[in-house]
């Protein structure tokens, strides 16, 4: 099913594509070159996506490493999948984000992405 109300089933500006995914630039990247890869159905959360489709999503997520690889060079990548509003996931439609990462983006890289956006980083 595509959802009329969905801005990720209605997402047409494509960077990448294979039958059951697509790849598009995040609205909002946290480093350049990030991106959002989706199945081309509406499932709501990561753990909603068929098999079948996730195993797209996955194949379409290293031809994506590979054109950033390509066209923006990075040091390291980031993935993330966020589950449900409790997890961070904004847009109710599965997708991982792959991000990459440059040297010197941030002063230190351990703990990964929770570093990349200084306001994310709690002390416990």
């Amino acid at each position: 099913m595509i959802k009329a109300d969905c801005i990720f089933c209605q997402k047409d500006e494509l960077v990448l594509e294979n039958e059951l995914a697509k790849a598009f630039w995040d609205l909002h990247p946290v480093r350049e070159g990030h991106l959002l890869i989706v199945p081309k159905q509406h499932y709501t959360t990561y753990f909603d996506v068929p098999a079948e489709t996730r195993q797209a999503m996955d194949a379409l997520t290293f031809v994506a490493k590979a054109f950033l690889d390509k066209k923006f060079h990075p040091a390291g990548y980031n993935i993330g999948i966020n589950v449900n509003a409790a997890a961070g996931q904004t847009i109710q439609h599965a997708h991982i984000h792959l991000i990459p990462r440059y040297e010197g983006d941030v002063k230190d890289p351990r703990g990964g992405i929770r570093k990349m956006i200084p306001r994310a980083v709690r002390k416990w």
